[in-house]
């Protein structure tokens, strides 16, 4: 072997082993952060009873979609990262690349339940508390994961779950079936995006005619904390869009032409893709406490009692009472006021 080609092999070695650094660095990251943080969400909304209202059910709800795939997926990609392959099986395989498509397609179906659950209580206050009985409410998040469940189980059909050394994951293979691709990103991402974009959109809309007072006549009222609040939810779905968008249109480029443009997509376009994806089940949780008093008090107050247990325990008891005594407050008032407690 000469010189150069010898040369060669190790700056490829080199290369390879600095870019599963940054992988692996990535993900311990994104575990470790979405573990602590998605826990501090569900603990904030059990303890807190201003937290404890229908919106905040699909709160819960996406804070255990992000949860799920640091406890079991994501550990299992770290481990192939450090093997420099997948070591773990083909049962392994197929069930961490499911359980990633239950957690991203419930993701995005979560975020549109809470964007029409947000547009319900801004635009339709009147009609809120109906829509939204316990009741109702516990049937909208049954019927939100039946159908990321009835989204997902297609793959096994049609054998897309598949190792992919690149991303040292097993996930949804895009060049398996073109119409299955590009029916995926049609279904489990742009539509939702549109239903979402649409109900934000008439939020701000109503926000703007509220604020410039274009419609005398309107009896809408809308408070700072409503504003605020609305803002949040509305953080969490654009740094999803921002998150998954770059996979989601290269894996329509591919399905729309898997010939010519599978074989020009960059590795490291490719991969910068997923791992930002993966990197989204982070983030929630640090836009809810920096975005929303009621969460980052609850943070505080969590993790200052992990320093004394028994406090901790207190609290938690304390809540659970006064919850259970306490009605829950209504949601529209005599005057038509839309008062919203992210």
């Amino acid at each position: 072997m000469s010189w150069y080609a010898s040369s060669s092999c190790l700056l490829h070695s080199a290369s390879s082993a600095g870019v599963s650094t940054a992988l692996a660095s990535v993900l311990i990251f994104t575990i470790v952060v979405d573990i602590l943080g998605n826990v501090l969400v569900i603990l904030s909304v059990y303890r807190n009873k201003k937290l404890r209202n229908a919106g905040n059910i699909f709160v819960v709800s996406l804070s255990v979609a992000d949860l799920v795939v640091a406890l079991y997926p994501y550990p299992l990609v770290l481990t192939a990262i450090f093997h420099n392959d997948w070591t773990m099986g083909d049962l392994h395989c197929q069930a961490s690349g499911f359980i990633m498509g239950l957690s991203v397609i419930g993701s995005i179906f979560n975020i549109t339940a809470i964007a029409i659950n947000r547009y319900c209580y801004i635009c339709h206050s009147l009609h809120y508390d109906r829509l939204y009985s316990l009741r109702n409410t516990c049937c909208y998040l049954g019927l939100t994961w039946l159908l990321t469940a009835i989204a997902t189980v297609p793959n096994f059909f049609v054998g897309s779950l598949q190792y992919d050394p690149r991303i040292y994951s097993c996930t949804f293979a895009q060049t398996v079936s073109s119409y299955y691709t590009i029916s995926v990103v049609v279904i489990h991402f742009l539509i939702p995006l549109l239903v979402v974009s649409y109900c934000y959109m008439r939020i701000w809309v109503l926000v703007i005619q509220v604020k410039h007072r274009v419609k005398p006549e309107q009896r809408t009222k809308l408070k700072p904390s409503d504003v605020r609040n609305f803002l949040t939810m509305f953080m969490v779905f654009v740094l999803f869009a921002v998150c998954w968008a770059p996979l989601n249109l290269i894996g329509l480029a591919v399905a729309i032409n898997p010939v010519k443009v599978a074989p020009n997509i960059p590795e490291w376009l490719f991969v910068t893709s997923y791992f930002m994806a993966y990197f989204n089940s982070c983030l929630n949780a640090i836009i809810y406490g920096l975005l929303n008093q009621n969460f980052r008090k609850e943070y505080k107050t969590i993790l200052l009692a992990l320093c004394i247990p028994r406090l901790l325990l207190m609290e938690t008891s304390r809540c659970a009472t006064e919850g259970l005594k306490s009605k829950p407050s209504p949601a529209v008032t005599n005057n038509n006021v839309a008062e919203i407690n992210v």
